[in-house]
Parts: C-alpha cells; sequence; structure tokens
C-alpha cells in the first residue's frame, strides 16, 4: 500500500508530507483547493511525462517521493527483471528540474519512465473522471473479462507466442518478396553464369595468351636474329666459341712452366662453357618459334571473346571475371535456395499456428466461462446502486484472425430500462451510469487482482443521496482487501472513510500555497457538516454529519 507521499515544488504546492493508513480514506476539500494536485505528483511517480510547467518556484528543482509496503504482492521478479533491489518498503522518487530533465528513481538506483509505468501498474491504480471514458473502449472491456477470469498469466503465455508467430510471419513475407523479385531476375542471371562458365576462363589465362599472340606475330622476325645470333657464336669456322676455344688451348700450352695463366686459363674455360651453353638454348629457342597462322587465329579469337567479356562487364582482368562467375553462382544457388526455405518457413507457421490457435481456444472458452458470472455480478451491483431495471450483458464474438490477445472481442451492452434490450453502453449509458458501472467493474476486478492501492478521483460525480452512500459502501467494502483513497465532494462517502483527509488552499503576501491535513474528530464532524450544509454550520447540519459518521 501506499506508506507516504512527499511533494515538493509542485503547482500550488510547496511542501508536504502525507502519511497513509491501509483502509478506505477519503479526501474532501473546496473546488480548487488542489486535491488533484495530489493526483497529477502522484502520477508522476508511475510514469507520467512533465515539464517546467509543473514547478512552483521556477529557481528549484520539484521532487515527489512515495513509500509503498510492498511485502505481501510477490513483486521480487519484477524488481529482478530490472536489475533493482527489492526492499518490502520500496521508495520510489521523481525529480523535475528548472530545464524540464526529469530523473526517476526506485530505492536510490536510477531508472527510466519505463520501469517507473512498469513497476507503477503493480502498485496503484488511479481512476480519473475522464476514465469513465475508457469504459466504452472495447480494449479495456476485454481486459475487464481478462482480469476476472484470471487469465494474466495464460495471456502472457499467448502473446509471447503471438509476437513469434508474427515474427515469423514477418520473415516468410520477407523471403518470399525476395524469391519474387529474385525469380525475375533468374533467367538473367542463369544466362551470363552460363556464358561466362562455357567460356571456361582459367587465371592469367589472358597475359598468357597475349604474350604467345606477340611472339607468333614476329616469328620470322624472332627466327632471323636467333638464327644470326647462333651462326656468330658457333656455326661460322671463325665463330666466338672457336675462337674462345683456341685461346683456351694457346693457354693450356704454357700452364706448366707459367702458372700464373692458371687464373686466365679457368676463366677462358669458364667462359667457353657458358657460351657453348648460351648458343645451344639459342638453337632451341629459334627451333620452337614457328610461323602459324592457325594458332594465331585461335589465339586473336579466344582474346576477342575475353575483351568482349570484360567490356560486357566493365572489367579488364580474367580474375575479375572469375569473380563475377562466382557471385552469379551464389546468386543461382540463393535463388535456388528460396523455395527450400520458403516450405520450411510454412511448415513452421503452421506448427506455431496450431499450437497459438489452441491458446486462443483456451483463452475463448475461460471468458465464456468469466461472462455470464460478471453480467450477472455487475446487474446485482447496478441494482443495488439504484438503477432499479438496469441489466448488463456482454457481446463476444469472434474476429477473423489472430491479435494480440486471442480470436476475441467483446462490447459491453446496457440498458437502464425495464423491457429494454441492452444497448452498447457507448450509446445509451449516462454519465452517473457509467460512473456506477466502472466503480463495480473496479470493485469486481480488485476481488481478482492483487493490487495495493486504488484511487478514485471524483468517481461519484453525478451521483447523490442513496446511490452516493451505497457507492461509498461499495468502495468501504474493497478497502478490506486493499488501500482505497476515494477524492469526493460528497457527505455520504466521505463519512465512510476509516481516515479523512481535507485540502485546502491559503493566500499569503505573494502567492498561493496547497495543503493537507488529517481531520481529528470534531474537525471531521465540522467538515462533513459543511459539505451537507455550505459555509454556514447549523446544529442541525452537524448533527446530520454525526449520525452519517456513526451510521457509517
Amino acid at each position: 500500500m501506499l506508506q507516504s507521499l512527499k511533494i515538493q515544488n509542485y503547482a500550488l504546492i510547496d511542501h508536504i508530507q502525507i502519511e497513509w493508513a491501509s483502509g478506505f480514506i477519503t479526501i474532501t476539500g473546496e473546488t480548487g483547493a488542489g486535491k488533484s494536485i495530489l493526483i497529477g505528483a502522484l502520477s508522476l511517480i508511475l510514469g507520467n511525462r512533465a515539464d517546467t510547467s509543473v514547478l512552483k518556484d521556477g529557481e528549484r528543482k520539484c521532487v515527489v517521493e512515495a513509500a509503498f509496503d510492498i511485502q505481501h504482492y510477490s513483486l521480487e521478479p519484477v524488481f529482478e527483471e530490472h536489475d533493482l533491489d527489492y526492499e518490502p518498503e520500496t521508495i520510489i522518487r521523481r525529480e523535475i528540474n528548472n530545464k524540464g530533465k526529469s530523473r526517476a528513481f526506485i530505492n536510490d538506483t536510477p531508472v527510466n519512465i519505463r520501469v517507473l509505468k512498469e513497476l507503477g501498474q503493480y502498485l496503484v491504480d488511479i481512476h480519473s473522471q475522464h476514465q469513465n471514458l475508457v469504459l466504452k473502449d472495447n480494449r479495456f472491456q476485454l481486459n475487464v473479462v481478462d482480469a476476472y477470469a484470471r487469465n494474466k498469466d495464460l495471456l502472457e503465455r499467448y502473446g509471447r507466442m503471438y509476437r513469434e508467430y508474427r515474427d515469423l510471419e514477418k520473415q516468410y513475407q520477407s523471403l518470399k518478396e525476395r524469391s519474387e523479385r529474385a525469380g525475375s531476375d533468374l533467367d538473367y542471371y542463369q544466362f551470363q553464369f552460363d556464358q561466362l562458365e562455357k567460356v571456361g576462363l582459367q587465371e592469367n589465362e589472358q597475359e598468357e595468351l597475349e604474350e604467345e599472340l606477340e611472339t607468333l606475330s614476329h616469328a620470322e622476325e624472332i627466327k632471323q636474329n636467333l638464327s644470326g645470333a647462333a651462326y656468330l657464336l658457333s656455326e661460322d669456322e671463325a665463330s666466338i666459341v672457336v675462337r674462345l676455344r683456341e685461346a683456351g688451348d694457346y693457354i693450356k700450352k704454357i700452364l706448366d712452366f707459367y702458372p700464373k695463366a692458371k687464373d686466365i686459363s679457368e676463366r677462358l674455360e669458364s667462359a667457353y662453357i657458358e657460351l657453348q651453353d648460351l648458343s645451344n638454348e639459342i638453337e632451341v629457342l629459334n627451333e620452337s618459334v614457328e610461323h602459324d597462322p592457325q594458332r594465331i587465329e585461335y589465339i586473336r579469337q579466344r582474346l576477342d571473346e575475353i575483351y568482349s567479356l570484360q567490356h560486357k562487364h566493365h572489367v579488364s582482368t580474367v580474375g575479375e571475371l572469375l569473380q563475377i562467375k562466382d557471385d552469379l553462382e551464389k546468386k543461382l544457388e540463393q535463388i535456388n535456395s528460396y523455395d527450400f526455405r520458403l516450405e520450411e518457413l510454412e511448415k513452421e507457421l503452421g506448427q506455431k499456428r496450431e499450437a497459438l490457435s489452441k491458446k486462443a481456444v483456451e483463452l475463448t472458452r475461460r471468458r465464456q466461462q468469466a461472462i455470464p458470472r460478471i453480467e450477472e455480478r455487475i446487474t446485482s451491483m447496478l441494482q443495488e446502486l439504484g438503477i432499479a431495471h438496469a441489466t448488463f450483458k456482454i457481446q463476444r464474438r469472434e474476429v477473423e484472425d489472430f491479435d494480440e490477445y486471442g480470436v476475441d472481442h467483446v462490447q459491453f451492452l446496457f440498458s437502464a430500462n425495464k423491457n429494454i434490450e441492452p444497448e452498447d453502453i457507448a450509446r445509451v449509458a449516462s454519465g452517473g451510469e457509467l460512473s456506477r458501472l466502472m466503480l463495480s467493474l473496479k470493485s469486481l476486478i480488485a476481488e481478482t487482482r492483487a493490487l495495493p492501492t486504488i484511487i478514485f478521483d471524483e468517481i461519484d460525480s453525478g451521483t447523490s443521496g442513496d446511490i452516493a452512500d451505497k457507492m461509498g459502501s461499495i468502495m468501504k467494502a474493497m478497502s478490506d482487501n486493499m488501500q482505497v483513497i476515494n477524492i469526493t465532494h460528497l457527505p455520504q462517502i466521505a463519512s465512510k472513510g476509516d481516515y479523512h483527509y481535507l485540502v485546502y488552499k491559503h493566500d499569503d503576501q505573494d502567492t498561493t500555497h496547497t495543503y493537507i491535513k488529517a481531520l481529528e474528530d470534531q474537525e471531521r464532524i465540522r467538515e462533513i457538516a459543511k459539505m451537507l450544509s455550505g459555509e454556514e454550520l447549523t446544529d442541525t447540519a452537524l448533527q446530520n454529519a454525526r449520525e452519517f459518521l456513526q451510521k457509517s
């Protein structure tokens, strides 16, 4: 439950600190005194957005801090999920500085607004007047049915399966679109690949062919010069090799008596061997060179084929052509794999849809079981609240496809008159009837939800007299299981509170301030008497106030 609320520099509040107790708490005060300011400040703790407009003094920061007793609500997993320290008495603080920057803390650990909102939904349910309009929303109506049917865990499991199913469906559609786009390119890619594959390109082939063509194109000139070189080296009687050999023989004749010539002899011998070897290589090269017109024609055609492909693909080497061929092959493999992958995804989608359908059927079954009990309970409460001929029905139908809540659409139907068929609540319920409907539904949900605190901000709007008294009794009964805080203008309800707080304004020389205080017994009698008769207290009003309090 909410144990304390401290507010600094918020709207008309300079500084207040309120200690709360369990049970039924009523808050009263004149219109404009600032009762709803308390709701606004508490909403900051629960993750609502704020800016500098909330600052009473623009030079100071706004601080709202609340302490909650949560030891009986099994919230440890929520804290663990967000890596927060769990404390049976948890303190939440929100700060807004004069630049509009907001900071939030849970047990002194900084958190973002999303975490505040998530934890807040387990701590407080604030019902303001405009929320009566939410009653007309079909999503809210389905949530009511699920809350009463205790579908929370089942809905979470279904929700996880639904998200997985939709994610897989997106994968399938994306792959299908890629497959269809790729299918239109298949023939084009296949033609390009086949053309490159048929040519049978080899790495470095272009360079080798260009070199060979250059040789064959100058074959006669090459042979002529190689022959000339060979002739000078060894074929002529006065050739270099012959002359070198003769020079060597001359030197050898003097070696026995002139040792200094040994080095020259060895060098001549070495030169002779080298030139002889060089002559032989020239002969081999000469024999290998032939003028082959057919080979020339083949090479030119082959190179033309290579050059044509390079021009087509805007590259300049065979290596780049081979890379294009590899890339095309991979594209073809991927395109051909789409059908297999699509088949796999179709099978997986079918399995997930079947499992999802089973969960949806279970949700539908539990809702169908809960609906008659809800109809009976709400109709009974509405009749107790003065709508003698009230009829409340829940119309359920199946939607065509799954959504995040299953396959059910519900609509609340209502009739306040005898023998009149109930119709859509959005069309036929008045403001006062909506208030009574909402209170009845909140009371019903409170029986099934382990929620520490619920706050009603003038839910009794549009009612008075005996109806207000009965609404107060319902809220009083709700407080047996949870802390109920009710902001009201009606003495019938204010008198039923276990505790009564008064919100009031005070004007000083410079500004207006809002305060709140817990009323003692005599103060409470006077406040309820004012609510009955206005500012002028009469003995009758005071006596009626005492009777209200004794009756409650």
